[in-house]
């Protein structure tokens, strides 16, 4: 039985609980045929379906992302697509798998780079937790000097976030820049609640 009808444009509703509802049951219960004719609607379905499978598969990989393995061909295809929202929302699903697909998404960073510089702040964070993970998972020698190049001239609001992303995955070989980066902002961020953030990154770091 298809699974279309429960997303919340067929159900009329303007919110997005159905669909994180429905990315619930599918974590709960996993159907590969749910899930792949999700995946479908990504290159099939009209803007409004596209933009609800979208959401629930992004949500089900943050709950359960070994069961969107060999789907992120699809994720990638999205972001080409000239609606920002799937932009964000591909790159939010490939935020999910990033881990577990990290071998597919480091073999096609360009892809997730381009999409991010074109889109919102919204896919830039999520191609930092990309790129934070990939670190992490055995591709800190390719992600980490891309990381540290973005949070060097990240935007003041989310220049700690990025720090966080950043600090449990450097190595030792990139660690003194990213204290550098670090200190360096600080000195040029007023904001009590950011500097006691960064501060933490910091000591984290062995300040």
């Amino acid at each position: 039985m298809s699974v279309l009808p429960r997303l919340a444009n067929a159900l009329g509703r303007n919110d997005e609980r159905p669909n994180v509802e429905l990315a619930e049951a599918l974590a709960a219960k996993p159907d590969k045929g749910a899930i792949a004719e999700l995946v479908g609607t990504l290159s099939t379905g009209t803007p409004a379906v596209r933009s609800d499978a979208i959401k629930v598969l992004y949500e089900l990989g943050e709950r359960r992302p070994e069961l969107l393995d060999g789907h992120a061909g699809a994720f990638f295809e999205t972001l080409g697509s000239r609606n920002n929202r799937m932009v964000w929302g591909g790159l939010s699903a490939l935020a999910a798998v990033a881990t577990t697909q990290a071998a597919a998404l480091a073999a096609r960073l360009p892809e997730i780079l381009a999409a991010a510089d074109r889109s919102s702040m919204i896919a830039k964070d999520k191609t930092m937790s990309i790129l934070a993970q990939l670190a992490g998972a055995g591709f800190a020698d390719k992600a980490l000097p891309i990381l540290l190049d973005r949070l060097e001239g990240a935007a003041p609001n989310q220049f700690p976030m990025y720090a966080e992303f950043a600090a449990p995955v450097v190595d030792a070989a990139h660690r003194a820049r990213l204290k550098t980066i670090l200190e360096t902002r600080l000195a040029n961020i007023p904001q009590p609640a950011k500097r006691v953030r960064i501060g933490k990154v910091l000591r984290q770091l062995g300040k």
